[in-house]
């Protein structure tokens, strides 16, 4: 059956036993694909039901469907005419795992961070309005994103402009992790109002069955229904904003669904329609455990069992630390944006509930939050990934770094972030924060590292700070890892340190026949020390010296140490996972050539940073190398700098 839908317009035909047959194979070829490449699960098993009945009443792309993050929007991605490449879903080169405008006509939007689905619909649907089109718009929007102030930022606005527009609140109590706040139980509270919502849909078939009925009864019909809710319910938020709401409705029967849904296209002002789905739905272990199979690697499809790894994770490694730094002070607090399990909170949560703060998906908040609990006198360590982070960059600068607030910023995922695509590299906060006075901002390089640098940003450091590391397995230790964190300074490794066995013996190879053997600096951030690892001891092998200093801080720094470690060195190259505009890597060449300038042998230097693009699909090696950052580019980039 899937292998014949080509586009929406195949499904308008198929019977109700054909549509059930349709979402079977539907989440078969999902939990397939995603056991394989990964992806998100749960979130696109629960919403099977509910794409089928968009695209059968709704006609994409002339009316315009929206999905929210759209983290659940694999089951429209097959329903439009991409199931042949569906199998290359989250791989290199291969089909994205959120809308991209590039890969189809009906996806509207590049989107990946939630709570922006209303916005960008409200604005789509005006100008369309304003052009003289009458199509319709319509947003899908979980009730996790709903809890960004963004969406309701864009719900009132739409209620002031009483456009036609249509929401899909698709309500499964679940973000990334179980729902928390006052919406998700406000929601949870609308639930209950089945009984009127029955009665309500009784009376809209009675006048369906009507053959003509004037406009006066039309209205006396309307404010009846107005009259009966009265009664019957207090009116909700959505409705006190300007919508009609309807709802709740059971998210996976199509029949309902595809009713409501052509009654609601008829309805001339913002519609509000409240659907209740199971995350997961199909899947027993992903229903079982939605959080865990929200976003998940390569799986064992008979049994649910993930892929797991010997070594520790830098998110292990933070999640270890933090609650043995919790239990020897009171004062850490943690918060965090729906991300515990992702950002390594959820062990800190369940140790110390009261000090643990899930604030939804808020990230602006949970930063000025963070800023409250350190003016009265606790110490928060706020755990954000790095492209979600971006969210906050107003709130850093202006209730956390202007005040001077003691408050601990960890960002997961920086650099290279394999699979999920354009929206989820953490290549920007480097260049993004660089330039905020007051701000402390440290790269880590492996599990000692982090131990050390999470101490002194908690005890020593005074004001706001951000620690970033990648998603990564530690690599293994050497002593400098361990040095004493001291301000403004990085890691001074030399080549004996990391690669002893071959360094002894340079003196005995010979160096293409040159009298003068050639000196070598990486300058680099932390979770790019394998790739220079590698390419050094390469160098190494060729009978260059190539040593390494690591950049624990990004800021604040201390020239005048790291202008004495650079010394001496026939070539320099600078090594950094963030974009080069504002990057560390370019103010660092500026100050060495500024510093060499006039002198009789100044070093050649050169700069590697991600690339002035967005970065696509891959594994971070693909990834890297797309960028030009992988270990033998590195080594050539090198090479060339040493005229060899």
């Amino acid at each position: 059956m899937l292998q014949k839908i080509h586009s929406p317009d195949d499904l308008k035909s198929l019977s109700e036993d054909q549509l059930s047959v349709l979402a079977g194979e539907i989440r078969s070829e999902i939990i397939k694909v995603v056991g394989k490449n990964g992806g998100h699960l749960a979130s696109n098993l629960g919403v099977v039901e509910l794409a089928i009945a968009l695209h059968r009443v709704f006609d994409s792309p002339r009316d315009a469907i929206v999905w929210d993050v759209s983290h659940q929007c694999y089951p429209h991605k097959l329903l439009t005419g991409r199931y042949p490449e569906f199998s290359s879903l989250r791989t290199h080169g291969g089909m994205s795992g959120f809308t991209r405008i590039s890969e189809s006509p009906h996806d509207f939007f590049d989107a990946g961070h939630a709570s922006a689905s209303i916005s960008s619909a409200l604005g789509l649907l005006t100008a369309w309005n304003l052009q003289g089109r009458d199509d319709k718009v319509v947003a899908v929007i979980g009730d996790g994103a709903l809890t960004g102030g963004m969406a309701f930022e864009a719900i009132s606005h739409a209620g002031h402009l009483a456009e036609k527009l249509v929401v899909v609140l698709n309500d499964n109590q679940m973000s990334i992790s179980k729902n928390t706040g006052a919406i998700s139980r406000y929601l949870s509270k609308l639930t209950v109002t089945a009984p009127y919502q029955k009665l309500r849909r009784k009376i809209d078939r009675a006048v369906d069955m009507i053959p003509y009925f004037n406009r006066h009864l039309g209205k006396f019909i309307y404010r009846f229904k107005r009259g009966l809710k009265g009664l019957l319910l207090t009116n909700n938020l959505f409705v006190d904003l300007g919508f009609e709401y309807v709802g709740p409705l059971n998210g996976h029967n199509i029949r309902q669904l595809e009713e409501t849904f052509r009654r609601v296209k008829r309805i001339p002002r913002p519609v509000v329609v409240h659907v209740v789905t199971k995350k997961g739905r199909g899947y027993r272990p992903a229903e079982d455990n939605p959080s865990a199979f929200h976003g998940v690697g390569p799986f064992n499809i008979s049994d649910g069992v993930m892929e797991k790894f010997d070594t520790l994770s830098f998110t292990e490694v933070f999640s270890r630390k933090i609650c043995s730094m919790g239990e020897k002070n009171p004062r850490i607090a943690t918060v965090t944006a729906a991300m515990a399990k992702g950002t390594g909170l959820a062990s800190f949560a369940r140790h110390f509930p009261d000090r643990f703060f899930d604030v939804g998906i808020a990230e602006e908040h949970a930063v000025t939050f963070a800023g409250g609990l350190a003016a009265g006198g606790m110490i928060p360590v706020v755990a954000i990934y790095s492209t979600f982070i971006q969210r906050s960059v107003d709130q850093i600068i202006e209730d956390v770094a202007m005040q001077k607030r003691h408050v601990v910023l960890v960002f997961d995922r920086a650099g290279a972030v394999p699979s999920d695509g354009e929206t989820h590299q953490g290549v920007f906060d480097i260049c993004l924060l660089r330039s905020v006075p007051n701000l402390s901002i440290l790269t880590v390089t492996s599990a000692s590292d982090l131990s050390l640098c999470l101490d002194w940003a908690v005890n020593e450091c005074e004001g706001p700070v951000a620690i970033r590391w990648p998603k990564l397995s530690c690599p293994s230790e050497i002593e400098s890892f361990s040095s004493p964190v001291t301000l403004g300074r990085g890691l001074y490794v030399t080549c004996s340190e990391f690669a002893p066995a071959i360094s002894a013996g340079l003196e005995d190879v010979p160096f293409m026949g040159l009298q003068k053997r050639k000196r070598l600096l990486f300058v680099l951030t932390g979770s790019l020390y394998g790739e220079c690892l590698t390419s050094a001891r390469f160098l190494l092998m060729k009978g260059i010296i190539a040593d390494m200093y690591v950049l624990r801080f990004i800021k604040p720094f201390d020239e005048e140490h790291f202008l004495s470690c650079v010394d001496g060195y026939d070539a320099i190259l600078f090594v950094e996972d963030g974009m080069k505009s504002g990057s560390m890597a370019e103010y660092l060449q500026n100050l060495v050539l500024l510093k060499s300038s006039g002198g009789q042998n100044p070093p050649k230097t050169g700069v590697l940073t991600f690339p002035d693009c967005f970065i696509s699909n891959g594994t971070r090696t693909q990834i890297l190398e797309d960028s030009g950052l992988s270990s033998p580019q590195i080594s050539d980039a090198a090479l060339s700098l040493l005229g060899s």
